[in-house]
């Protein structure tokens, strides 16, 4: 189960399963739009216990084993309040002994007040008869970029814009600023409390082996809850 809370990248994933998985796959496949703080869509059927550490345990009749929340895609809650209200409410839709996965920027980018992580990728484009047609590139993150160091809150620049295709009167790009967060691991750490986890693993990347302190490998923060 995916969730976004654009209907538009929804109906697009739904299209990319259609190629991308077998018949088996699709039939357990699902992406709803929704919000994750809410997750309304989902049934709620947390009637777990505490456990001895005082965290809720869970429910042995959820659906879910364990809730990845990647890209970043936590740093569009600004606020601790919508944090720790999308950390319960997956902790109600998780089996006992469930666990979410969530990868952040690493907090040297907190601290460091010089560059942002630049992001890109170039997405190869076909037309409708599958024949080459450009490239789409997608740029996160610009060096101009404002950081409020009281909010931890970047006004991260996003742009998409087509390349290696003849200029036309139509859209070439699109640019937009998305205020994002930036967190810290000893805040996560309280912030996962308050929602009934706890946080016995980080890594600096979601490849194997990574410590979060490597000052050379690790780019980004991996936290297991």
């Amino acid at each position: 189960t995916c969730v976004d809370l654009s209907p538009e990248m929804a109906q697009y994933a739904q299209e990319l399963a259609i190629d991308e998985l077998d018949d088996e796959q699709r039939a357990n496949f699902q992406y709803i739009t929704d919000d994750i703080r809410t997750l309304e869509q989902l049934t709620d059927t947390d009637d777990g216990d505490d456990d001895e550490d005082g965290n809720n345990s869970g429910n042995a009749n959820s659906l879910f084993d364990s809730a990845w929340i990647l890209l970043g895609s936590l740093q569009h809650l600004t606020r601790n309040e919508e944090v720790v209200q999308c950390f319960s409410r997956i902790h109600s839709l998780l089996r006992t002994g469930g666990t979410i996965v969530v990868e952040l920027p690493h907090p040297r980018e907190t601290f460091s007040m010089i560059d942002c992580t630049r992001n890109y990728w170039n997405v190869p484009l076909e037309d409708e008869s599958e024949a080459d047609s450009g490239e789409l590139q997608i740029v996160w993150g610009d060096d101009d970029d404002e950081f409020d160091p009281i909010t931890q809150v970047r006004q991260l620049t996003i742009e998409m814009k087509l390349t290696n295709v003849e200029e036309t009167e139509d859209i070439q790009s699109v640019r937009g600023i998305v205020p994002t967060r930036l967190f810290t691991a000893q805040e996560l750490n309280a912030i996962a409390a308050l929602a009934g986890f706890r946080i016995p693993a980080m890594f600096g990347a979601l490849e194997d082996g990574v410590s979060v302190s490597d000052e050379d490998a690790a780019f980004r923060m991996v936290c297991v809850l």
